[in-house]
């Protein structure tokens, strides 16, 4: 099974340039309609979170939590532009087949990967805070209450750039799911001299 520890400091280039790029496309990705207002990605984040409460709070086994965990992410999360973004420049070249491919199984990946991080908080609860509006998008502020531990961050950005309220993007404790996730599969295609096929045989083996 292939490991998914994020490249070291010898960054390829174009690792380089993708985490560059990365930087300076997560506002233009997420360009607002203005329908979407701080009411509505606070509701949207309110349901995300009952969700995940629930789940983390309903002693079924590891493999349902991760089931519960995609139907989480299908519904709520904008799986097809994260996966895109998460490819970066190799999306280009992509074939449509491929980029459905891709998106498939990143879907599950990401949500066994986001998953296991969720099931830290069993026996917890996470509370949401409130909204704001941050460049083109709005931004919906959670806290975590672990047992045993000072309560942290969890927060969503929120878009309808998709024809539908979404999150788009993840920080747990600061971390930033879309940075996070470019790295990874970056690395991955580097491994693979970059061939989209084998990464993504690579990812499905993951999960």
């Amino acid at each position: 099974m292939p490991t998914l520890t994020p490249p070291n400091d010898r960054l390829s280039r174009r690792g380089a340039l993708t985490l560059i790029g990365a930087g300076l496309a997560a506002p233009m990705m997420a360009t607002p309609a203005l329908a979407l207002s701080e009411a509505k990605a606070k509701s949207l984040v309110d349901s995300v979170v009952a969700d995940i409460n629930s789940v983390i709070n309903s002693g079924k086994s590891e493999p349902a939590m991760y089931r519960d965990f995609e139907r989480i992410f299908s519904r709520y999360a904008d799986v097809p532009t994260i996966a895109r973004y998460a490819l970066g420049v190799d999306a280009r070249r992509a074939s449509p087949a491929q980029l459905r491919s891709f998106t498939d199984v990143f879907q599950r990946y990401i949500s066994v990967k986001y998953g296991r991080r969720f099931r830290e908080f069993i026996g917890g609860r996470i509370e949401v805070r409130d909204a704001r509006p941050v460049k083109s998008f709005i931004e919906v502020r959670t806290v975590a209450h672990l047992r045993g531990e000072a309560p942290f961050n969890v927060t969503f950005l929120v878009s309808d750039r998709s024809g539908s309220d979404r999150f788009f993007n993840l920080f747990i404790e600061g971390v930033n799911m879309l940075l996070t996730e470019r790295t990874e599969i970056g690395a991955m295609l580097d491994r693979r001299g970059g061939d989209i096929d084998k990464m993504i045989a690579d990812l499905r083996a993951t999960g």
